[in-house]
């Protein structure tokens, strides 16, 4: 179990090192491999988040890939909704947090592969 749980958490931070977000692939991991509870997961990975945004955010910075022009209008839509999020995802059942994850999985692959087929298409009509 330590073994999936080290592995999960570098597939997780890697992505997550990328930008890609890795609590996309670490929840999944989590509630599907080991069993825990949706609400768990998220929680575990809005820890491990921390950590790695922290240290993704350094490099960043030191790489000078970071602009703060209108970053106040983002922390603070992100801010709200996070706290919107947070108290709402205490009070549904795992079950439908679960659902939701998976409907959101679902729209996000779908505007991926639309991305994808128009830089081909647009790649072949050049």
């Amino acid at each position: 179990m330590i073994f999936l749980q080290i592995l999960f958490g570098v597939l997780g931070g890697f992505l997550g090192g990328l930008g890609m977000g890795g609590g996309t692939i670490l929840i999944p991991l989590l509630t599907i491999f080991l069993g825990f509870d949706q609400q768990l997961s998220q929680g575990i990975n809005l820890l491990s988040f921390l950590v790695m945004a922290i240290v993704s955010l350094y490099i960043h910075a030191h790489n000078n890939l970071l602009q703060t022009k209108g970053i106040f209008w983002i922390i603070l839509g992100g801010l709200i909704s996070a706290i919107c999020g947070s108290l709402l995802a205490t009070i549904l059942p795992s079950y439908i947090l679960r659902k939701c994850f998976g409907a959101f999985l679902c729209v996000l692959s779908i505007f991926e592969f639309i991305k994808v087929v128009k830089k081909q298409t647009n790649k072949n009509l050049h």
